[in-house]
């Protein structure tokens, strides 16, 4: 017997197919949510569904049909006849569990922010419009845009007490455990991380610059794949800014300086580009890749909103940043991403950066092991029942921290 495991992210999708017998993973791939068409967030997307239930079916359609293309390319890989398949198992946020599932979404668009459902949803291949009649089970949705896929997370990570869990995706999920309570919440962080949004940003794929390390005048890139470079995934992305602020490119306030206030041969990559400042990381006959000054805009406000939303997590938990004993991460922005350089950017404390590990795949590990447990997903459900949700929309301490961490750290030591 087979299982197929979904982490249906707003951004990417990643899916693998494991033996129940074995507890093994035997193939995984991934790609792009189509639903970005109607939109690169959850906000978005769920106007879009909300006033046009013509848009709604469509995104319903699209997104089935892409897990489902996804599904065939597994069989296809391991040689496994999908009528193996007899599980299937997915995690996604409450707006792209609700649209997967075609339920109504004006309770997800308007205040107080329910889902339809918070247990787990379980449903039959077919009425999904997949071949067969594999059972089908969604994860739990605590409530607000806290959803299955945070579930997940935590389910995989089994994190302890005093720790945080921060999923930097586009829905910014994060949850903090306080005893048998896990407190938790999602800002609007854009997919400025996962590599969307930005001029040249795009998923982990072959192409796609993995790193990029500024040493003196030096610019070195990393690209998957070994090939020439396409675009920049969200952690490379991360890891340039970092690099900017360290070498004084980039202000505080996140203006990215003019080339003759640049005193290195850095400057010689600042050039003008549709009217604005923009730092040169690719050239060549064929290719000019970009971080722009609205890049690095849409990475300041993503990480102003993480800060805030753990900040509000951290009251309500009543345990302070330096009294936690664990902080994990995780995300689709790319493979590598070094906590230093979440604390160049604002997001973490020095405290954090000692303890953070990096759970790569962190939902899909989750919907895996819950899989694993044979329990009929009751681990699941009990993971779900611990949470308690804060929404943060319209919040006044909420913006209030937003402000107060809108700017990057100043990071010019000399002055």
């Amino acid at each position: 017997m087979y299982a197929l495991a979904i982490d249906l992210g707003t951004t990417t999708l990643a899916t693998s197919l494991i033996e129940l017998a074995s507890g093994k993973r035997l193939a995984m791939t991934g790609s792009m949510n189509p639903q970005r068409r109607f939109g690169a967030d959850v906000v978005t997307r769920l106007d879009a569904a909300v006033h046009s239930e013509e848009a709604l079916q469509e995104m319903t359609r699209l997104i089935r049909a892409e897990l489902w293309r996804l599904a065939g390319q597994l069989c296809e890989t391991t040689a496994i006849p999908w009528t193996s398949v007899q599980q299937i198992a997915i995690a996604g946020n409450p707006a792209m569990q609700h649209i997967l599932l075609g339920m109504p979404v004006r309770p997800l668009a308007f205040p107080p922010y329910r889902p339809a459902v918070t247990a787990g949803t379980y449903r039959v291949a077919h009425e999904l419009g997949w071949e067969g009649n594999a059972a089908v089970y969604v994860f739990p949705m605590p409530g607000g845009f806290v959803g299955g896929d945070t579930v997940a997370f935590l389910l995989g990570a089994q994190p302890g007490e005093a720790t945080l869990c921060l999923d930097m995706g586009t829905n910014g999920e994060m949850a903090l455990v306080a005893g048998d309570t896990v407190w938790a919440t999602s800002v609007a962080a854009g997919p400025a991380f996962e590599g969307g949004n930005l001029s040249c940003g795009m998923a982990a794929l072959t192409g796609a610059i993995s790193s990029v390390s500024i040493q003196d005048d030096r610019v070195t890139l990393a690209v998957i794949g070994a090939t020439a470079p396409v675009g920049i995934c969200g952690s490379a992305a991360i890891e340039t800014v970092a690099g900017l602020l360290n070498h004084n490119l980039i202000e505080p306030g996140g203006r990215l300086r003019d080339p003759g206030e640049i005193p290195s041969n850095l400057a010689t990559r600042v050039i003008q580009h549709k009217g604005e400042n923009s730092f040169v990381l690719h050239r060549d006959a064929k290719q000019l890749l970009l971080l722009t000054q609205g890049d690095i805009r849409q990475i300041q406000l993503a990480k102003g909103a993480i800060r805030a939303g753990m900040e509000v997590l951290a009251v309500k938990a009543c345990i302070r940043f330096q009294a936690l004993k664990d902080v994990i991460l995780t995300g689709s922005f790319g493979a590598v991403l070094q906590p230093e350089w979440l604390k160049t950017i604002g997001i973490f404390d020095s405290s954090m950066v000692q303890m953070c590990r990096f759970t790569p795949e962190g939902a899909l590990s989750g919907v895996e092991r819950a899989i694993f447990a044979a329990d009929g997903f009751a681990s699941a459900e009990r993971t779900g029942r611990r949470f308690r949700v804060i929404p943060l929309s319209g919040t006044p301490v909420f913006e209030t921290l937003f402000m107060q961490h809108i700017n990057f750290p100043d990071t010019n030591h000399s002055s």
